[in-house]
């Protein structure tokens, strides 16, 4: 069974901030070299998500500049839900044994989309269902999904407040790229700026929904011997789910995965959760029956860096978890959802301190 022994993330720095200048290549890559410090085993294969289009195979990419030169490299783009799908495929790879080591999560330079197509269109006329069909903007579905729930902007913007109030990272969970290990979003909503914030949509505005941004997320999945070869423990991966929901209803396909792994049934109560805040209103009914949700603050706080936001989900839980199962689960447009159970082994390394910043 594949076990999650390590991972690692950049900063999630808002679109035009101080990644807006760097290859995705080098955002990725020091994450992916702070992942492997002390790990003396051959690297398998290297996953990615990236939704953007960032040019090319992603993944062979970043291994090259990660030092990886033997490794193929392959990039998916499931939208929002691909960082936790590539963790997903590595389980699979690794359970199958077709693999003992992958490096598996997702990069997303937000900054630089603006400069290239995605697939030769440019990115805001992406479409997520066939053509004719309705697809929604993201801010109308969630102004759509809280108008049905009677979830006003007050209780979505405390929501969001509350967010960023409880921001906090694990010492080692960052690496420093450019200079910075912090989220430099992280802490600025408050009941003030939420008042003042300009409605997207109906109840939708900037304060209650995740900043675009730029960042990379990994984690290293090995073989459950090889783990306890190594002795480090970490995260067992017992089970993922991915879906497809109502496309004009895209936000809510996290709850239909939560749903289909057992994370809100009689079956699991997991001690702790990381769900996707790419809106408050979509995280307040998507973490409905879970508990210890978000704990350090969600992508409201950090920023959502979409390819890479679900692998971001799997670093939280790897450094918060301390007993348990806890689960992660995002929605992606088109009305996908992923979502992933993990069990914190027997045999653990001293697990990082967290500290508030």
């Amino acid at each position: 069974m594949a076990v999650i022994i390590a991972a690692k993330r950049s900063a999630i720095v808002p679109r035009g901030g101080a990644f807006a200048g760097l290859e995705i290549e080098e955002i990725a890559a020091p994450v992916i070299a702070a992942l492997l410090q002390g790990f003396s085993h051959r690297v398998d294969e290297v996953i990615c998500a990236n939704a953007l289009g960032a040019g090319g195979n992603v993944a062979r990419i970043i291994a090259l500049a990660a030092g990886l030169p033997t490794v193929a490299g392959l990039t998916i783009d499931r939208q929002c839900t691909g960082g936790l799908d590539a963790i997903l495929l590595a389980r699979a790879l690794v359970d199958s044994r077709a693999a003992r080591v992958v490096i598996a999560g997702g990069a997303e330079s937000y900054s630089r989309a603006s400069q290239r197509s995605h697939g030769g269109v440019e990115y805001s006329q992406a479409r997520f269902v066939p053509k004719g069909w309705h697809d929604p903007d993201m801010a109308q579905a969630a102004d759509l999904i809280a108008r049905e729930a009677g979830i006003s902007r007050a209780a979505q913007d405390a929501y969001a407040i509350e967010s960023h109030a409880k921001y906090r990272v694990a010492v080692g969970e960052i690496v420093s790229v450019a200079g910075l290990a912090r989220d430099p979003a992280a802490g600025r909503v408050t009941a003030a700026l939420a008042a003042r914030a300009v409605p997207i949509v109906g109840s939708i505005t900037a304060a209650n929904t995740a900043l675009a941004a730029d960042g990379a997320a990994f984690v290293l999945v090995v073989a459950d011997d090889l783990a306890a070869k190594m002795a480090c423990g970490g995260l067992r991966i017992l089970r993922g789910a991915n879906v497809g929901g109502d496309f004009a209803r895209p936000g809510l396909a996290a709850r239909d995965a939560i749903v289909a792994v057992g994370g809100a049934g009689a079956d699991v109560a997991p001690n702790l959760a990381e769900v996707m805040e790419a809106y408050a209103c979509q995280a307040m009914l998507c973490s409905a029956g879970l508990r210890a949700v978000n704990v350090g603050g969600g992508a409201l706080a950090r920023g959502h860096a979409i390819g890479a936001s679900g692998a971001v989900l799997a670093v939280r839980l790897f450094y918060e978890l301390r007993l348990g199962q806890g689960v992660a689960a995002i929605a992606g447009a088109g009305g996908i959802g992923a979502a992933m159970v993990v069990q914190k082994t027997a045999r653990l390394r001293k697990n990082a301190s967290v500290e508030r910043l």
